[in-house]
């Protein structure tokens, strides 16, 4: 196996990486629970937000040149309405939050720690910053007995609550995106995951 490289990079540093991270998206998101069918268009202008604010993070895994897994953060406040809308419905300051978007890695790199270094350089950036509460992120709803669902398939709840990190019913968010299979896209509930830094 070879040597990962984990990077983190911050604010203006990510605007190269914008590219490489809408591919990673796509591609692990294809698979179960996203199903996501891919459109760049779409990804360029979700990583715009990140590549707007100067608080933002990418933690990049490299193989070589190559970007294998990517996770994102940057202060709640920074980001779209939907996903600050159910911390403002609950009474909740946005501007206390930094939110993490999503760590995705491609299946040969799994099992590696790097998920764990992932969160662990998140955390750290949000930190530094000093003037964040919470850190948390949001996780789509699936039934468990969707028949879509891979046989055998384990999900990362148990990892998100070893690190302390607590599901938060009713602080949902619904995204639209196109399933495979799907005509158009469709609203997807997702649930938020909190933890106090």
């Amino acid at each position: 196996m070879s040597e990962l490289a984990v990077r983190r990079l911050a604010g203006a540093a990510i605007g190269p990486w914008l590219d490489a991270v809408a591919r990673l998206r796509i591609a692990v998101f294809r698979d179960w629970p996203y199903l996501y069918a891919g459109d760049f268009g779409y990804e360029q202008d979700y990583l715009r937000a990140y590549s707007r604010s100067p608080d933002s993070v990418f933690v990049l895994a490299f193989d070589g040149d190559a970007v294998v897994g990517a996770s994102t953060g940057l202060p709640l406040a920074d980001d779209t309405a939907e996903f600050q809308q159910p911390f403002l419905d609950a009474g909740r300051d946005v501007g206390e939050v930094f939110y993490f978007g999503e760590s995705v890695l491609l299946p040969a790199y799994r099992g590696r720690g790097i998920g764990r270094r992932f969160f662990d350089e998140r955390e750290a950036h949000a930190r530094a910053l000093g003037r964040f509460s919470t850190t948390g992120f949001c996780a789509v709803d699936r039934a468990d007995d969707d028949p879509r669902r891979p046989a055998g398939y384990r999900g990362n709840e148990s990892f998100w609550a070893g690190r302390g990190y607590v599901r938060q019913p009713g602080m949902t968010v619904r995204l639209a995106w196109q399933e495979i299979g799907e005509d158009k896209p469709t609203e997807k509930p997702l649930t938020f995951w909190l933890r106090p830094i």
